[in-house]
């Protein structure tokens, strides 16, 4: 028997059982076939937008361009992740950009010249200085689907080894040592100043635009309890194995990176995604830095696990779950056609066919 999906209108309207592949169908020859893919937290626009330090590149090319190398890796959902909340007072600096890209970003979609489908990710920095008013600027037209609370302050959660920062720090804006420890001390004011009214602030503003809210870079198991009160429903790369098992008794789903599984180990030096999954602790993937990273390192965790659909849903129902889509995330009869065709070759998976609400977009 031969399994056939069939799509009308964008929609999945019959997953049967046939004895051949019927006329007029495509013949996978025995490939995988799979929900398309839903990534929630990608930095790869950025690389776009800036693919050099205080290089800023024409924006609607690098948008089609991140659109076209997400649909060529499998991925049909993005949460596009936009920065809010800006420093000045320092030579690393952060500059007020999401407003004005999320305007050129819907334009586009909305003119039809995407592949995949877009959301947006805000990511909340609460050690800045302007957060709160660059969120006002967002209402619940925009397709914000995703807020995540970010606190880099120097010291704690994903910089608790300050030479990492620095390193860091040094190669995106070439600070000498005196500049560092200036930014480091910066940093710290502006968490003290402003960071419990900006976190208060962006969780309201989470409800205002009907979005799910995410943690980033819990540590702790108090860390996890202040996301827990905070109503977070996914935790994005918790830097602990305390902190992913506080998350599992909290009902908080986990999130870890692509790259931390592909290159078995964070590049930060925080726990292995790895290790979290071989505890039964990871739910769910994000391509991060590295959108080819997402497919590869689902195939991974099948091997780890014995079970390709269980990692299959790292990538597809649970993202869908975690941002709250209902429409996408399985191959199911009244869903949307995203479906992806792939094959290995070796350890190396690779799509052969990509289709995004049955269009075919790779």
């Amino acid at each position: 028997m031969t399994g056939r999906i069939t799509i009308v209108d964008g929609v999945i309207a019959d997953i049967a059982e046939v004895d051949d592949v019927p006329a007029g169908s495509i013949d996978c020859q025995g490939d995988f076939v799979i929900p398309g893919l839903i990534e929630l937290h990608t930095d790869n626009l950025e690389r776009h937008i800036e693919p050099r330090p205080e290089v800023d590149w024409p924006h609607l090319p690098a948008l089609i361009a991140h659109d076209a190398e997400l649909a060529s890796t499998g991925i049909t959902t993005v949460f596009d992740a936009l920065r809010v909340g800006s420093i000045h007072n320092s030579k690393a600096r952060y500059n007020a950009y999401a407003r004005g890209l999320a305007d050129e970003l819907l334009a586009a979609r909305a003119s039809g010249f995407f592949k995949i489908s877009h959301f947006l990710h805000l990511r909340a920095e609460v050690c800045s200085e302007t957060l709160l008013e660059e969120m006002a600027g967002f209402g619940p037209d925009d397709r914000v689907g995703i807020v995540s609370l970010m606190d880099h302050t120097p010291g704690q959660r994903q910089f608790r080894d300050l030479s990492l920062l620095k390193t860091y720090v040094g190669k995106k804006r070439g600070l000498n040592d005196a500049e560092f420890e200036e930014h480091v001390a910066n940093l710290r004011r502006l968490q003290k100043t402003y960071g419990a009214k900006h976190e208060i602030g962006a969780v309201a503003e989470a409800k205002r635009y009907g979005a799910a809210l995410a943690s980033h870079d819990d540590t702790t198991a108090a860390h996890v309890a202040t996301s827990h009160a905070n109503g977070v429903s996914f935790a994005e790369f918790p830097t602990t194995l305390e902190a992913a098992q506080a998350c599992r008794d909290a009902g908080i789903m986990v999130m870890m990176g692509a790259p931390n599984i592909v290159r078995g180990g964070s590049h930060s030096g925080n726990v292995s995604a790895g290790e979290l999954a071989e505890q039964g602790l990871l739910d769910m993937i994000s391509s991060d830095y590295v959108p080819s990273a997402l497919l590869l390192s689902a195939f991974q965790l099948a091997r780890l696990w014995n079970d390709i659909p269980r990692a299959i849903r790292c990538v597809t129902a649970a993202p869908a779950q975690a941002a709250g889509l209902q429409d996408r995330g399985t191959l199911e009869i009244g869903l949307r056609g995203d479906v992806v065709r792939l094959a290995q070759l070796g350890e190396t998976v690779v799509t052969r066919g990509v289709w995004s609400k049955g269009a075919r977009v790779s």
